[in-house]
């Protein structure tokens, strides 16, 4: 009997689900999602079939007073549910969850206890954790009876060397949890399996670049993560779209000290005014920033490759060399001006860009001579937590 997986990927304004049907329980197959867009106050209810075509498009009305916005955007979905599911019933639920501390190095049934350790790792990500863990509780509430599989973006990346983990501080702050534990484990978990699929082999030396309104990169050695950007927090490494990424810790003191802002004053400085959006003063949205002829945001775009490029070539230290880089998510994907000026800064290390293959997409986009394999390839994060979730559900 085929049974369903449904994944939910939560943020601040949003809650993204994907559907998924197992007909003999192995192998799984998209058949839709649904997504409420727009929270808190402009909710937007759209619906997808299994070919991406959307079906339903509608604004919602906003949630009622003194009702919970992410509670009352679920009552659509789960309309949705509930008619998507009648022929295939509901067999577990996966959740992202963006951090997993040190302790979850691998998906996880969620239960109470669960939730409690999961909670203590808030401070780390403020921007995911709390809208992550809120969704988990909504949905237990609403659909008791199937097992809920919480899936970690940091999970992928648990089997990093200590090297790469840890801080130049005393031992006492790496015993208490202060470590680099790096972030979107999800996305290079699924390219670490797909990559071999599209170039024929798995090169041994890989960046992954995921490239999105968040932005990181993974060292890949065999398929295994084994040093990242981003650090203790999702706000290392990279600029992205409205974080600065890695910033001289002295200008933070320096923003407190002598400029006189409060610590909470620095933190919506740093998540929310840097980056693509702070640096161009225009927006964080690449396809507004192309369209823009401004020399401001001319620069930010030659910044953004090349500390994408800078960051490529500090991980190939950690692979004794590279022969692979690979951009995934909605700019590493989408934007072909970000991988020519990847590739250009990169020439040195005998990376050549095919222009033709670039501005098609690719998946390959390398030319003949290139000493480095150069790849774009769509990420899935969806299908990732539903493979995790499955697995899960049955043990």
């Amino acid at each position: 009997m085929s049974q369903s997986i449904l994944t939910v990927n939560v943020g601040s304004s949003s809650i993204k689900t994907a559907l998924f049907h197992s007909d003999d329980g192995n192998a799984l197959r998209r058949i839709g999602g649904a997504s409420v867009t727009g929270l808190p106050d402009r909710p937007q209810l759209t619906v997808k079939d299994a070919a991406g075509t959307v079906t339903t498009d509608r604004a919602l009305a906003p949630p009622a007073a003194g009702r919970d916005a992410q509670d009352a955007a679920l009552d659509p979905l789960m309309d949705w549910l509930d008619r998507v599911t009648a022929d295939a019933p509901l067999a577990a639920i996966g959740h992202r969850v963006v951090h997993g501390g040190p302790d979850f190095a691998e998906p996880v049934r969620v239960d109470d206890q669960v939730l409690d350790r999961l909670a203590a790792f808030v401070p780390l990500a403020p921007l995911h954790q709390p809208h992550n863990l809120a969704a988990i509780r909504a949905f237990r509430a609403r659909v008791a009876d199937v097992p809920h599989i919480a899936c970690f973006d940091t999970a992928f990346h648990q089997g990093k060397p200590w090297r790469a983990k840890t801080f130049p501080l005393p031992p006492a702050y790496f015993a208490r949890n202060i470590r680099r534990y790096g972030f979107h484990g999800l996305s290079y978990d699924y390219i670490a399996r797909t990559l071999p699929e599209v170039a024929g082999h798995l090169p041994r030396r890989t960046v992954a670049a995921h490239l999105g309104n968040g932005a990181s990169l993974c060292a890949l050695l065999d398929g295994r993560s084994v040093a990242t950007s981003m650090g203790l927090t999702a706000l290392d490494g990279l600029p992205m779209g409205t974080r600065t990424g890695a910033l001289d810790p002295g200008l933070v003191l320096y923003l407190i000290q002598e400029e006189g802002m409060s610590p909470d004053a620095v933190a919506d400085l740093l998540y929310h005014h840097g980056g693509l959006k702070g640096m161009s003063g225009l927006s964080n949205d690449m396809t507004v920033l192309r369209a823009s002829d401004d020399p401001q945001v001319v620069r930010t775009l030659d910044y953004y490759a090349y500390r994408v490029a800078q960051g490529i070539a500090a991980l190939a230290v950690d692979l004794g060399g590279l022969d692979a880089v690979v951009f995934t998510a909605g700019i590493g994907q989408n934007d072909p001006g970000v991988r020519a000026g990847v590739a250009r800064h990169l020439a040195w290390m005998g990376a050549e860009l095919d222009d033709a293959a670039n501005a098609a997409g690719g998946p390959c986009l390398h030319s003949p001579d290139s000493r480095v394999g150069l790849w774009a390839i769509a990420t899935d994060e969806a299908g990732m937590i539903a493979r995790h979730t499955l697995a899960q559900a049955r043990r």
